[in-house]
């Protein structure tokens, strides 16, 4: 197990968040490059004892959110955000400003 680990852990350098860019597609004189955020992420374990009974187990998983696509078209390159992900980041920031101005207006109030 343990060469396992350090096999993926040579292979796999960087964990973390990182950007990701898509290969351009053309569509009617309109060129658009995707972007997206990815994380990813390894493990694994053993439990040493006997031979018989000796343990082990790894996993991992990754995720990417899609923030948009840069565009250049007639008017130049821009990026064009994905409205259902700022959506989604958005929510839970409107949550929290929502509570927050809910206490700081119970605190005027006493």
């Amino acid at each position: 197990m343990t060469n396992t680990s350090l096999r993926l852990a040579e292979t796999l350098t960087s964990n973390g968040i990182r950007s990701v860019y898509g290969d351009p597609i053309e569509l009617d004189g309109v060129t658009l490059i995707p972007v997206a955020l990815v994380q990813y992420g390894f493990g694994s374990g053993s439990m040493g004892g006997d031979e018989d009974r000796s343990a082990g187990g790894g996993g991992g998983g990754g995720y990417s959110i899609p923030l948009g696509a840069y565009v250049r078209d007639a008017d130049g390159l821009h990026f064009r955000a994905n409205i259902i992900t700022l959506i989604a980041v958005g929510i839970p920031f409107v949550f929290v400003a929502g509570l927050a101005w809910t206490r700081i207006i119970r605190a005027l109030k006493r």
